[in-house]
C-alpha cells in the first residue's frame, strides 16, 4: 500500500495554500488531500473550535489510512493541531508527521502580543489586505503567490482560533510522539522561539532549517519543501526504526538534539 498524505493549512488561509505540493505529488503519483478547517476556506461560515478542527484532521487521516500509511503535514496552526492530534492519548493511524513553522508554544506573552498585532492590522481600513499583498509580493514567488488567498482569508476566525490554540498541551503531546517527525522552519521564522524545547521533547525528530525563508516556507521555497515531503514518504516506505522509538513504530534517519539538517542553498 502506498503512502497517503493529508495536508492541514495554517491560520487565515485554506487548503489552497498546498496547491504547489498537490501538483508536485500528483506528478509523482502520490495520493494526497488537503482539508479545510472550520471557519476557513469552503467552511468560512462555520465557527472554529478545537474539537471540530481535530475531528476534521481525524476524519481525513482515517479515510486516507484505508488506502495506506498516512503522512500528516501541517503548517503553522495546522502544524500545532497536527502535533496535538498525533501526540494525543489515543494514538491515531499516522505513520509520520511534518510539522512546519510551528515550534512555538501558543500561550503566554507571545500569543497575547500576536493577538494584539492581528487585531491592530484587522482595524486598518481594508483589514490589512493591502499590507498582506505587499508582503506576499516582496517574499513569495509569482507561481505560488496567489495560493494563500485563493480560498479566501478567514479574517473573522483568526482571533477565535488563536484563543483556542492556547488550550493545547503541546509539550505533553510532542513528548508522546514516536512516529517519524520532521520540524521544518524558515531561517527567519518568528515561530522558532521554542525550537530547542521541541527538539528536547522529541529527540528522534529531525529539524530542517530552510535558508532565506520566513514563516511562509511552503510557498517561498516550494521545491525545498516538496523535497522534504518526498524524503518523508521515502522514510515511511523504508520502514526505518528510530533509536528510542517503541517497537513497531517507524522513523526516519536520526538527528541528535543538537544537530540540524539544513536545506542546501538554491
Amino acid at each position: 500500500m502506498s503512502v497517503q498524505i493529508v495536508f492541514v493549512h495554517g491560520i487565515r488561509t485554506s487548503a489552497t495554500m498546498w496547491r504547489s505540493q498537490l501538483v508536485f505529488l500528483e506528478e509523482q503519483g502520490i495520493s494526497a488531500t488537503a482539508v479545510d478547517l472550520p471557519g476557513h476556506g469552503t467552511r468560512m461560515v462555520e465557527d472554529f473550535t478545537l474539537h471540530e478542527a481535530l475531528h476534521t484532521i481525524d476524519a481525513a487521516v482515517r479515510d486516507a489510512a484505508t488506502h495506506g500509511p498516512v503522512l500528516l503535514v501541517g503548517h503553522s496552526m495546522g502544524g500545532l493541531l497536527s502535533l496535538a492530534y498525533v501526540g494525543g492519548a489515543q494514538k491515531p493511524p499516522v505513520a509520520g508527521l511534518i510539522a512546519a513553522s510551528c515550534t512555538s508554544l501558543p500561550r503566554g506573552a507571545g500569543l497575547a502580543a500576536y493577538r494584539v498585532i492581528a487585531r491592530a492590522v484587522d482595524r486598518l481600513p481594508d483589514r490589512g489586505m493591502w499590507l498582506t499583498q505587499r508582503i506576499l509580493e516582496a517574499t513569495i514567488p509569482e507561481e505560488t503567490r496567489s495560493d494563500f488567498a485563493a480560498g479566501g482569508y478567514a479574517l473573522d476566525t483568526q482571533d477565535t482560533a488563536l484563543r483556542n490554540l492556547s488550550a493545547l498541551d503541546l509539550a505533553t503531546a510532542v513528548a508522546r510522539i514516536r512516529v517519524p517527525l520532521w520540524f521544518v522552519n524558515g531561517q527567519w521564522d518568528q515561530l522558532r522561539v521554542n525550537e530547542a524545547l521541541f527538539q528536547r521533547l522529541a529527540p528522534h525528530a529531525e529539524l530542517i532549517i530552510v535558508p532565506r525563508t520566513t514563516h511562509l516556507v511552503t510557498a517561498m521555497r516550494p521545491q525545498v519543501f516538496n523535497a522534504v515531503v518526498r524524503l518523508a514518504v521515502a522514510t515511511i516506505d523504508a520502514g526505518l526504526t528510530a533509536p528510542g522509538a517503541e517497537a513497531g513504530s517507524a522513523s526516519g534517519p536520526h538527528l541528535g538534539t543538537d544537530e540540524r539538517a539544513v536545506a542546501p542553498e538554491q
